[in-house]
């Protein structure tokens, strides 16, 4: 049960790696503010699903050191604003690009 959950997580930490670097490709290739701006704002909401993925995956794989317990806490503190930020930045940009349409 333990190791369908680590391989579970693996492999989410692996799609959100893969759909952060396209997103930022996306981003730069774009000439378009706005669109530049969702996609950057979705790069951001990946790399806090990474984190966040990494930090239970340390937490399910390593032995709870004081340390190792701390920096967890601080990855997945940081994942949950990347996320915030992300999708908070991703509205905006939606309600930019609606209101120019």
């Amino acid at each position: 049960m333990m190791d369908m959950l680590k391989y579970a997580l693996i492999f989410v930490l692996a799609a959100a790696c893969v759909l952060a670097a396209l997103n930022s490709v996306r981003a730069r290739r774009k000439r378009d503010p706005l669109e530049r701006g969702r996609h950057q704002a979705l790069t951001n909401v990946w790399m806090g699903v990474m984190l966040i993925v990494l930090s239970v995956l340390a937490m399910l794989m390593f032995s709870g050191s004081t340390v190792a317990v701390i920096v967890e806490a601080i990855f997945m503190v940081l994942g949950a604003f990347n996320i915030f930020a992300g999708l908070r930045s991703r509205s905006y940009y939606s309600r930019q690009q609606k209101a120019n349409s």
